[in-house]
């Protein structure tokens, strides 16, 4: 049986909405939201859970949406961003799968097997299913965390 942990980013692991002036910045096609951006989790700890979870045959990916209404050169430099923001924050971590697609785009239509899916937005909660986490109510590390590896063992 295929099994597969997936993260969004922006809410969820990368602390986007704190950026002063994200919105203005992402409207004015601007890419440093997405590079400042904190954790919003301990990462370290993130990264030895991903690595648990891959050795107990995992897939582990990410889902991440662009913004609105970017043009196709924006949405390209976010993705690179994105992908740079993850290669910085959790280097020890060889993602299965990386997905940096158009905003609202199903989720569920984005990954390869059935999984866990810690997302911050109900609609892409309640579209993916069974196995959908709503990051929101976990925004502390350990408790994240915690539950994480509740749903991995």
């Amino acid at each position: 049986m295929n099994k597969a942990i997936y993260f969004d980013m922006d809410g969820t692991i990368a602390d986007l909405y704190g950026v002063e002036n994200w919105l203005a910045d992402l409207i004015a096609e601007n890419t440093r939201p997405y590079a400042v951006a904190k954790p919003l989790v301990n990462l370290s700890l993130l990264a030895r859970y991903i690595h648990k979870a891959q050795a107990m045959g995992y897939t582990v990916g990410v889902i991440s949406w662009l913004s609105k209404s970017g043009s196709d050169a924006y949405n390209e430099a976010v993705t690179a961003v994105k992908r740079e923001w993850l290669a910085k924050h959790l280097p020890s971590v060889e993602w299965d799968e990386i997905h940096i697609v158009k905003y609202g785009t199903p989720k569920s239509t984005c990954r390869t097997c059935p999984g866990i899916l810690f997302d911050d937005e109900q609609r892409n909660l309640d579209e993916w299913g069974a196995g959908a986490v709503i990051a929101q109510e976990m925004m502390n590390a350990f408790k994240h965390l915690k539950n994480l590896e509740v749903l991995i063992l």
